[in-house]
């Protein structure tokens, strides 16, 4: 199975809404933040491994207390994506923190303001 395939699509996509649904509803640690979401999956093609982008909105302490209480909780939610998705390996879950909606949102405030301060020049 290549990469790109259209089911590792398929497979991207399901563990993504899982693991989604895992997080938000299943998982009572104290350390995850209550707007955690999962921004992406890339399952390996052998189905053996997978990365798990993860978006925290809060500050820097919450996204690495969240990542924290997520890789203590990896065996549980690698069991709970066991029953919930039907595949022949369950996949190792690493979770890595994405901070590209951040830097999104940096950039447009910074653009804003170039246009502003030019509309002030005029």
């Amino acid at each position: 199975m290549r990469k790109n395939s259209i089911k590792n699509t398929r497979i991207n996509g399901e563990v993504q809404k899982e693991l989604s649904t895992i997080i938000q509803n299943e998982i009572k640690d104290p350390r995850i933040a209550p707007m955690t979401s999962v921004v992406a999956v890339e399952v390996a093609p052998d189905l053996k491994t997978c990365k798990a982008y993860i978006s925290v909105l809060g500050d820097e302490k919450a996204a690495a207390d969240t990542l924290a209480g997520l890789k203590s909780a990896e065996g549980y939610i690698r069991r709970q994506l066991a029953r919930s998705v039907n595949l022949r390996n369950t996949p190792e879950i690493r979770f890595i923190l994405d901070q590209s909606i951040e830097y999104g949102v940096n950039m447009s405030r910074l653009i804003d303001d170039v246009i502003s301060s030019d509309q002030e020049k005029q």
